[in-house]
């Protein structure tokens, strides 16, 4: 049986190195304001640096002020739909395209935005795919360094898919709003993952109804250890 651990910043250890980054993807969904269920609001975890929007006539939209209206964010939402990894639910504040800014001094091999953004430089990638490892994606940012000769970071685009339990869940939790699809969830004290929902083909993704959540399989878990790799804490997670 497959075992699932939560993957959250080792600060400790990242902070070891002298280094920072400074850096946003260039095009997001907007936030929306919801008239049918009053709530102002975008989420977080539903990155794909891999998608391309340069193409795109409504790009300029992308990154204008927000909250705007349910219908203009549908709109939005379906021109971007085409180009987006196949079943991506595009929440509000999706974001997407490479990631842009500045970067300085010595990075860790993994290094963090928050709990839910991972970059990684290339060759440790290509350590981690050596182990047989599936569906890492590395996508190119667009980093600008103050040193001659930078190393290649890469962000990794990890989707959602599985699903926290209902069991972990409150009872009364109310359902999406039909309009804008807001579900005022927090994260659970002790999280379930439910078994139904998690992929059998990756050993990195997120959990879908909480993408802020980070999961890596056993095998994920295995492979750091056996490379060494820091910047990484893990928590079991039970499954049913």
């Amino acid at each position: 049986m497959t075992r699932f651990f939560e993957l959250r910043e080792d600060r400790a250890a990242t902070s070891r190195y002298r280094g920072d980054f400074n850096a946003t993807h260039p095009w997001s969904l907007p936030g929306v304001e919801c008239t049918d269920c009053g709530a102002t609001w975008s989420s977080s975890g539903h990155d794909y640096p891999c998608v391309d929007l340069s193409s795109l006539e409504e790009r300029q939209r992308l990154h204008a002020p927000w909250p705007t209206s349910v219908s203009e964010y549908r709109r939005l939402r379906e021109r971007i739909r085409p180009l987006a990894p196949q079943g991506a639910e595009l929440p509000p504040g999706s974001s997407f395209g490479p990631m842009v800014g500045t970067a300085r001094g010595e990075l860790g091999p993994l290094t963090w935005q928050g709990d839910y953004l991972l970059m990684l430089r290339h060759d440790t990638l290509e350590q981690l795919q050596a182990r047989g490892l599936r569906g890492l994606l590395g996508c190119r940012t667009a980093l600008s360094w103050r040193q001659k000769s930078p190393p290649e970071f890469l962000e990794l685009q990890i989707e959602p898919r599985g699903r926290l339990h209902p069991d972990c869940l409150p009872p009364d939790l109310p359902p999406p709003c039909p309009s804008c699809g807001r579900l005022p969830l927090h994260l659970p004290d002790a999280p379930i993952l439910d078994a139904n929902s998690l992929p059998t083909e990756q050993d990195l993704f997120r959990v879908g109804n909480f993408a802020t959540m980070i999961i890596g399989t056993e095998r994920f878990v295995e492979a750091l250890r056996h490379l060494g790799l820091p910047g990484i804490i893990v928590r079991e997670l039970p499954s049913r």
